[in-house]
């Protein structure tokens, strides 16, 4: 049996087919330059393709989709180029068992089974009997070291490593097809709808929030109008470290997630945006104002860019698509702080907000009123500060960290609850 190997510079998930095809020559330069390429085995008289392989160093990835006769994806590994370039962890992977010949490809009800692993041994399986529609069992998985990682392949080998599920012999025979011309060479840029390495989450509009004027949606109210940030005081930060982080839980390792800035008092303010909807209890038109996020204001020049504050834990190579990390709390509470004042701040703040401490000196401890802010302590001692915010909800909450085009630190974030997206501007609409 003879499996036809092709490659290209990217790979359209929806048409399933190659974008931009490219020589074997092309290909080894690019995994030598790190450069992403895929890699698509076909086998005669069978329209969908056994296997693609997206190859992507740069991002220390490889990935591996698998596909059945019918052309539905069934297999879709994540590995991940770690222990110094030579070795890929079987970061995750998904399997889809699809219950008859007619069930479309990732229908809700298609029974699946997902694998994350973790390079200290760690990881965690989760069986869905009923694919989405249905609860799954979470299991720590059974697997050997050889099936945790593989060896980092060598360009021009080309095993065919979903073999086991086509049936097909591992010494089957390769024949390298030529590059024939896209069929719409047009673009320089690959379709939207093409596979690409895996990305943690990503900001979104964070900038636009705290800009008067914008029209937003939260998924639930279909427009809000951004309005003028709230400011409910500044925070004392003389160490140069910020810490945001949750103060509610077990702190021995010191504050989930710190962001150095330059030693100095800065703005806390509030995003905000109003809308109108119908009330049934008062039968008649509402207008509010909903708090969208909080922030600590550190320079007066705008934010260029906006990144995902790292923990200490966090590996970036280990992101899989869309992951977040952040600060952890299950008492619906964030903060900012100095982080050289962490423990007598912390201490403060679990007198008056957990302990409720009467005889607390005000100039120490003072609550807020009407905003997601709850309260501020300050440590004689350092001068530093902690001011308490709510969330809406327990888990993890992203912090955003934005730059300005000198790369300085303009401003720390965080959403109190999702992110909303951007509407249209209206003006921009009437001149369409």
């Amino acid at each position: 049996m003879v499996v036809e190997v092709g490659y290209a510079q990217a790979w359209d998930l929806e048409a399933r087919v190659l974008w931009r095809p490219i020589s074997v020559k092309e290909a080894r330069e690019r995994d030598a330059a790190g450069l992403p390429y895929v890699v698509v085995y076909r086998m005669a008289g069978r329209e969908a393709p056994l296997e693609v392989r997206l190859v992507s160093w740069r991002d220390h990835h490889v990935g591996l989709l698998v596909y059945d006769a019918k052309g539905r994806r069934t297999y879709d590994l994540d590995m991940r180029l770690l222990d110094d370039q030579m070795r890929l962890l079987h970061r995750y992977t998904v399997c889809w068992k699809y219950t008859g010949p007619d069930m479309a490809e990732f229908d809700q009800a298609c029974p699946r089974v997902t694998v994350e692993l973790f390079p200290d041994g760690r990881g965690r399986r989760t069986e869905e009997p009923r694919g989405k529609l249905g609860g799954g069992d979470i299991t720590a998985p059974q697997v050997r070291d050889n099936e945790r990682w593989m060896e980092r392949p060598v360009f021009g080998e080309r095993p065919l490593l979903s073999a086991q599920f086509h049936g097909v012999a591992e010494t089957t025979d390769f024949e390298v097809a030529e590059a024939a011309s896209a069929a719409d060479d047009s673009s320089s840029h690959a379709p939207a709808t093409s596979w690409r390495p895996p990305r943690p989450a990503q900001p979104g509009p964070i900038g636009e929030l705290f800009r008067p004027g914008v029209r937003v949606t939260d998924g639930y109210h279909p427009e809000m109008t951004i309005v003028e940030p709230r400011s409910i005081g500044t925070l004392r930060v003389p160490s140069g470290l910020l810490a945001v982080s949750g103060p509610d839980i077990d702190h021995a390792d010191g504050p989930h997630v710190t962001v150095p800035v330059p030693p100095g008092e800065y703005v806390l303010d509030e995003a905000r945006a109003r809308h109108t909807y119908h009330c049934e209890w008062e039968q008649s038109e509402v207008t509010r104002t909903d708090p969208l996020a909080v922030r600590l204001l550190v320079s007066a020049a705008p934010a260029v860019t906006w990144e995902m504050a790292l923990t200490p834990k966090d590996d970036p190579r280990l992101f899989i698509e869309n992951q977040i990390s952040g600060f952890v709390t299950d008492g619906a509470t964030g903060c900012f702080a100095d982080a050289g004042a962490w423990e007598p701040l912390l201490a403060l703040f679990e007198k008056g907000m957990i302990q409720a401490d009467p005889d607390l000196d005000p100039d120490v401890y003072k609550e807020f009123s009407d905003s997601m802010y709850l309260l501020r302590t300050r440590d004689h001692a350092s001068g530093g500060e902690l001011a308490a915010f709510a969330t809406t909800g327990d888990g993890t909450y992203p912090v955003w960290v934005g730059r300005t085009e000198a790369c300085e630190v303009a401003g720390v974030v965080v959403l109190v609850e999702g992110t909303p997206e951007l509407l249209p501007d209206r003006g921009a609409n009437a001149g369409a």
